[in-house]
Order: structure tokens, then C-alpha cells, then sequence
């Protein structure tokens, strides 16, 4: 038995090393999506020196500015830099891709399909068959087998896992809100330097203005962005670098030394408490590090590889030596040292590329966001929005217009109400800190079930990481009075919407299985189903896999008749990236043939483009695939007491004339049938909680659920169904 042929989808993708075996099509290829990274990847990332030692000495340090306090910041800074994204993003974490994805949802993806822990409906056996599903059972080690058994037997951790997946991207998310206030109204304000009365109402004018514009430059793609940035952000990083060696060489050559950790202990021995707190604003220099993970769609593992250890690593490191060479001589420039040690014949050149840099810095963060967006609407996680693909060549790139233009509304109310890019810094340290603490958990859970490793080396991954994040996370903590609770709100929103919209979405699904129409009951009343069967073809749309959902019941008791086609259509989400088109579908048949009943699956990875196009040709052409098909080689589906289980494949039998004459005579109807129309019925539930349901259960399904599904887009808009053909039935579920 061979399987159903597959498709390799249409992905421009690079992975692994050019070796001498490649053509050189493909290293141009790779150094192409490296050279583009610069611009969306490691904006933010490479401008953090504008903020860092400001942040970092804007609290009581700021009363011991000597050598010894900054020797052991720039320690500080060093170490984080290569133990967090050089140590453990580029050499592990990129290694623990969903087929090329990443991301929060990709790790929690990837421990659904190895573990079970997937809490999405509609899950079957035949899912695991897909060429993406990827798992590799049989070399399960006893430490695997442990952790899975534990998650099976406690449901209840399931829906834990799951939020603190949504905390940790709807802390993403809101690094989307962070990212280009602090970066902008970072750069803008060095202004000040030369010209000192300049009002600070015409900084937070300024940064307004340019906040606006980058985010209007959205609607063009990440491609066509990456390509405009990416030149920005390399002079950038040249010229920062260049700063940093004339300051290195001009004030203090010795600073070299601070690269020991043997200046961290003394820095925290000698501050004590004081050089606790002031973590928070040191890990500020990983600001954007979490995005070389989730804007892996975008690109490729070795192309962001290649462009941080090649380029951005070294230029930073030299950045920051330079800046605290020239603090060690210049004390009191402390909270404009980044700007104050720009030399004066080229002051004005780096500050126009500065703006220029923080501008491109946002650009990371934005594009993550649209892809964490994209991915929690794929997993039920996100009301429906509009998602734009802006690259027919690059799968990934994405533009999610109403997420766009909340983001840059949220950052006009920051730039605006807070103004102070220390406050802002505070804040922007306890998210940084937050979603990279989640995301080693995850990564401790994919090293046990996924890579099949042991529990002591997973367990030595998130002891070594993970006391770093949570050493930066505490002492973020100390100043949410001082704007770190603006992460925290905006996330717990971001949050409550996901859980919201994930649990109401649950909850009418358990009232569909519940009050499903029986099969038994609807194939006894025989080939008419107890109705009038006219002329056509209707696609009843259905969240079920089995069974005939109440809206079907609802819809003939009003109206009871019936086209004398009758398809079942589910559209689904498998927690895989993406399904080819050669898998898409699945199509059964319900009951005799006389009926003329089936049934069609419609699976979508959570980053494939779900575009319907010229649906009904291709809906039509696998059912008739499936009606020539039927008794050969084939996958369909085993049929027990009227309800569809799953798909099995079958061995080919050999077809007298007579049967091939009756295939071919219900093929010709159907296509005959297409020519009467085709109409296509929605359910427009309506979902009410009981009566005896407690208040919070109420507030959230009457009104929270209620406003989120009244406001994001219709199914009849995300299927691209032609209103001239749509048929509604209003149903209320009380749930």
C-alpha cells in the first residue's frame, strides 16, 4: 500500500549549510534573506545602545558613576549578549523550528503533535498521516513517555500549558506597543543634545509623526520593507561600530578587561541591592532578541544565522565597549552618553541614520506580532481578522491591517502619556524578560518529548537560561509603579481577549456535539431525507467532523426541502505550518450512493493562506475523484452506524462494467447538478450562557464573546463565500 502522492509545498526555503553540493542559486538565495533580516529581524535589537546605559544608571546608581559600576554594567551587558540570543537562540532555539516556523505557538505546536496536549476540536487520526505532522514515536525515551503520561492524566495541565503560551505571546504582542515608542523617542530626543531649550512637547511631536508614518509603511509587505531597511540598519550597525572603536582607542583601551565575569560579581557584591534593580534596565540590550525566533517565517534558520554572528554580534559588542570607554572618562554624560560620545564632525550624520535605525528597529516586533496573530486566529486563540500575504514567493510574510492600526494607536497613547524612555525602558524590561522566560520552559518540554534528550540536560537548559531571565524579571518587577505596569495590562488584555475568544469558541463547539442531529434518524427517513430534494448542490458549512450539525435540523424544520446534493463541509485547522494541496481535502460519502450525500474535510496548517479560490471547481472535482475512485487504492472514509470515523486505505478490487456505467452516471449528475447552482449554508449562531450560569460565566459569553464576535470578521467573509449564493440560519446557543 502506498500513500496518497504528495505535494512539497511552494516555500522559498534555505536550511542548513551551503555546502559545496548546492548550487550557488541557493547560497545567494540564503545570503539574499540574510542581507533582508537586517532590516526586519535585528532593527530592534541593533538599536538598543541608544537606551541601555541610560535606562540602566536612571535609578540611585546613577550616585556611584565610577569605573568599577561601569566596568561591571558593560560585563553585564556582554555576557547577556552572548548566553542569550548569540548561545541560546542561534545555536538552540533556532534548531527547535515547526517546518521552518517559530514562535511561542510554533514551540506549543510542535509539543501538541508529540505530546497529545493539542485542546483544538476536530482532531483525527488521519491528521498524524500528513507529511508535516512529523513525529517519530518509536525512539521515545522513558522521560518522554513520563511527561506525556502526565499531561493525559491531567487534562487540567493542558489548559494550564496553554496560558502560559497565551502570556507569552500576547507579552510579544505587546512588545509591538514597547518597541517603537522607547526606540523612536529614543532617537529623536538626541536632538537635545545640540540644542538644549528645544521643548520636550516637540520631541513627543516628532516621535508621533514618525510613529504614523512606519506604521503606514505596513501595507507594503515585510519584502518590500526588508529591502528599503536593510540598508538603514547596516549602516547603522557600521556606524556604531566605528564610533565604538574611536571611543575604545580614544578614552579608555583597558575597557577590554570588563569583558570578564569576574566584573559582574564584583559589580553585584560592591551595589548590592542598588545593582540588582538596575538589571532591569541591562537586559534592555536583548531588546528584540525573542524576534530572531518568531519572524523565522519570514526568513530561514541559517539566514538569521549568518547575519547576527557575522554582522550584528561583533558590531554591538564593540558599541557598547566604546560607550562605557567613554563614560569611564565622562561621568557626568551619563544620561545622554550614547549621543555625547558621537564625535562632533560626524555627530549629525549618525543622528540622521540613528532615527532612521529606530525607525527600522519597530519594524521586528511589528512582524512578529502579525505572525503571532496569524497563528492564534489559525488555533482558535484570536478572533478572525483580514490577513494580507504580501509575498507570493516568501511564505510567512504577512500584513494584518486591524492589528496594525491598534498597535500604532497603543503607541501614540505611550509616546504620549508616559514620554520618559525610562519609564518606558522599566516596562519594556519586564516583557523582554517575561516572554524569553516562557519560551525557555517551552524549549525544556521540546528538548524531553521532541528532540527525545534527557531530562538532566533539559532541566540543565532551564536552570542555566533561566535563572539569568528570571534575575532580569525580578528586578524589572521592583519598578512596575515606575511604567512597568503598562506591559502588564496590555498583555493581560491581549490575554483575556485570546482566552475569551479560545473558550467561547470551545464552548459552541461542545453545544454542536451535544445537539447534533442523529445520522441514524436522518438516513432511516430514506434517499429524499424526509424533504424535498430540488435541483443544485448545497455545502452545508459545519465545525463538525462527524455526525449532521443542529443548524441542518433547524434549517429543514423551517424549510424542508433540499437541494439533491448534499454536502457536509468542515474547514479545519491541524496544528501543522502548513498542509499541501494534495492533502487538503478529505471526502466521504454518507449513506447509499442513492442519497447522494458526502462529506468533505478542509484542513489548513496554522501559516497556510486560505484562499479559496475557485472552491466549488476543486470541492466538485475530489468529490467526482473520489466518486471514480471508490473501490480502488484510495483514502476514504470507514463508515459505522451512519458516522464517519476515519480515513483508512484500501486495497484496489476489481469493477464489473456495470459499476464503472453507474460511477460514471453519478459523476454526470453531480457536474449536471453544478450547472442548477450551488448554495452555500452558514449557521449565525448566536452564543447565550444558561440561565443557572454564574456571573463571570455570564459576562464573559454574553458580553465579552459577544463583542468579539460581532466585531471581527464574518465566516462568510473569511470563507470567501459569494453573497449572491449565501444562505444564513440565525441559531442561538446557550452554552
Amino acid at each position: 500500500m502506498s500513500p496518497v502522492a504528495q505535494t512539497p509545498p511552494p516555500l522559498a526555503r534555505e536550511e542548513g549549510f551551503c555546502s559545496q553540493n548546492l548550487k550557488r542559486a541557493s547560497c545567494k538565495a540564503v545570503l539574499t534573506l540574510a542581507y533582508q533580516s537586517l532590516g526586519v529581524v535585528y532593527g530592534d535589537l541593533s538599536t538598543s545602545p541608544l537606551y541601555v546605559y541610560k535606562t540602566t544608571f536612571s535609578g540611585k546608581l546613577r550616585l556611584h558613576e565610577d569605573d568599577e559600576e561601569i566596568f561591571g554594567v558593560l560585563s553585564f551587558i556582554f555576557w547577556t549578549l552572548t548566553l542569550i540570543p548569540l548561545v541560546k537562540y542561534i545555536f538552540i532555539v533556532l534548531s527547535a523550528d515547526d517546518n521552518g516556523e517559530g514562535g511561542t505557538f510554533a514551540l506549543y505546536s510542535l509539543l501538541c503533535r508529540h505530546a497529545r496536549l493539542c485542546i483544538l476540536p476536530n482532531q483525527q487520526v488521519a491528521d498524524e498521516r500528513l507529511s508535516t505532522y512529523g513525529t517519530e514515536e518509536a525512539s521515545s525515551t522513558w522521560q518522554s513517555r513520563l511527561l506525556k503520561s502526565f499531561f493525559e492524566k491531567h487534562p487540567k495541565f493542558r489548559y494550564a500549558l496553554l496560558v502560559v503560551v497565551l502570556l507569552g505571546t500576547s507579552m510579544a504582542i505587546g512588545d509591538g506597543v514597547l518597541t517603537p515608542t522607547i526606540s523612536v523617542l529614543s532617537a529623536v530626543s538626541g536632538i537635545k543634545v545640540k540644542i538644549d531649550k528645544l521643548h520636550e512637547n516637540y520631541i513627543v511631536v516628532i516621535a508621533c509623526v514618525i510613529l504614523v508614518v512606519l506604521f503606514s509603511l505596513q501595507y507594503h509587505g515585510t519584502n518590500k520593507v526588508a529591502f528599503m531597511f536593510a540598508p538603514i540598519i547596516t549602516a547603522w550597525l557600521l556606524c556604531i561600530s566605528g564610533v565604538g572603536l574611536y571611543n575604545i582607542f580614544r578614552w579608555n583601551p583597558s575597557i577590554v578587561h570588563a569583558l570578564s565575569p569576574l566584573y559582574m560579581f564584583k559589580f553585584l557584591k560592591s551595589m548590592g541591592k542598588e545593582g540588582w534593580i538596575s538589571l532591569g534596565g541591562v537586559v534592555l540590550c536583548i531588546t528584540g532578541a525573542e524576534t530572531m525566533f518568531a519572524d523565522l517565517g519570514h526568513f530561514s534558520p541559517f539566514s538569521i544565522k549568518i547575519a547576527f554572528t557575522c554582522l550584528v554580534y561583533p558590531c554591538l559588542v564593540v558599541a557598547y565597549m566604546g560607550e562605557a570607554a567613554y563614560l569611564s572618562k565622562h561621568h557626568e554624560d551619563i544620561q545622554s552618553s550614547f549621543y555625547k560620545a558621537i564625535p562632533e564632525p560626524v555627530f549629525w550624520p549618525v543622528f540622521i541614520v540613528a532615527t532612521l535605525a529606530a525607525i527600522v528597529g519597530s519594524q521586528a516586533v511589528i512582524s512578529a506580532a502579525f505572525s503571532m496573530v496569524s497563528q492564534s486566529c489559525a488555533l482558535s486563540c484570536f478572533p478572525r481578522v483580514r490577513i494580507i500575504h504580501t509575498s507570493s514567493r516568501i511564505f510567512g510574510q504577512i500584513y494584518i491591517p486591524e492589528v496594525n492600526w491598534i498597535l500604532m494607536c497603543l503607541c501614540l497613547a505611550v509616546t504620549i502619556g508616559l514620554r520618559d524612555t525610562n519609564m518606558i525602558g522599566h516596562a519594556y524590561g519586564l516583557a523582554v524578560s517575561a516572554v524569553m522566560f516562557v519560551t525557555s520552559c517551552l524549549m525544556t518540554m521540546v528538548i524531553i518529548i521532541v528532540w527525545k534528550q534527557t531530562i538532566i540536560l533539559a532541566l540543565v537548559f532551564l536552570f542555566f537560561f533561566g535563572s539569568f531571565e528570571l534575575l532580569y524579571f525580578s528586578s524589572s518587577l521592583i519598578k512596575i509603579a515606575e511604567g512597568g505596569w503598562v506591559p502588564l495590562v496590555s498583555s493581560l488584555v491581549f490575554m483575556a481577549i485570546m482566552y475569551t475568544w479560545n473558550y467561547g469558541t470551545m464552548k459552541k463547539h461542545e453545544f454542536d456535539m451535544e445537539n447534533k442531529v442523529s445520522m441514524k434518524r436522518l438516513l432511516a427517513s430514506g434517499p429524499s431525507l424526509g424533504m424535498v430534494r430540488v435541483p443544485g448542490i448545497g455545502l452545508m458549512y459545519s465545525d463538525l467532523i462527524t455526525g449532521v450539525p443542529a443548524v441542518f435540523g433547524h434549517f429543514v424544520t423551517n424549510l424542508p426541502a433540499f437541494h439533491q446534493v448534499l454536502v457536509f463541509v468542515c474547514v479545519k485547522s491541524v496544528q501543522v505550518p502548513y498542509v499541501s494541496e494534495a492533502e487538503r481535502f478529505l471526502v466521504g460519502r454518507i449513506g447509499p450512493k442513492e442519497y447522494r450525500m458526502f462529506r468533505c474535510i478542509v484542513r489548513y496548517g496554522y501559516k497556510d493562506i486560505q484562499e479559496n479560490y475557485d472552491f466549488e471547481n476543486r470541492l466538485l472535482s475530489k468529490i467526482v475523484d473520489f466518486i471514480e475512485m471508490e473501490g480502488e487504492e484510495f483514502y476514504y472514509y470507514a463508515v459505522s452506524d451512519g458516522e464517519l470515523l476515519d480515513t483508512q486505505v484500501v486495497q484496489p478490487e476489481s469493477r464489473s462494467s456495470d459499476n464503472n456505467s453507474i460511477i460514471k452516471e453519478e459523476s454526470i449528475d453531480i457536474l449536471k447538478a453544478k450547472e442548477s447552482g450551488v448554495a452555500y449554508i452558514i449557521g449565525h449562531s448566536y452564543a447565550k450562557a444558561k440561565k443557572s450560569s454564574s456571573f463571570l460565566k455570564k459576562f464573559v459569553i454574553n458580553i465579552v464573546f459577544e463583542f468579539l464576535s460581532k466585531n471581527c470578521r464574518g465566516a462568510d467573509v473569511a470563507l470567501s463565500i459569494p453573497h449572491t449564493s449565501l444562505l444564513e440560519v440565525g441559531m442561538i446557543y446557550y452554552v
